[in-house]
């Protein structure tokens, strides 16, 4: 199981995470900041859980690139 976190309201729309998972985040039309697809909101913290283990590269390859550190992933 992996598991994406995103803090979207730090979040400054430098777009690194949609060119390392863009089957995960998209820039949002409407604020310039980043969408975590199929997420869940819980107070600020938009969370999605997928059983592809596939899908932790991408998006640990996002994590380490955002220079605000609002991406966390985790694979259980």
């Amino acid at each position: 199981m992996v598991i994406v976190t995103l803090q979207r309201d730090k979040c400054i729309g430098c777009n690194y995470c949609e060119e390392f998972a863009p089957e995960f985040f998209r820039m949002s039309k409407k604020d310039g900041k980043s969408v975590l697809l199929r997420s869940i909101d819980k107070k600020g913290f938009y969370t999605i859980k997928t059983p592809q283990h596939e899908s932790f590269e991408p998006c640990d390859r996002a994590s380490k690139a955002c220079p605000v550190n609002i991406i966390s992933v985790k694979e259980i």
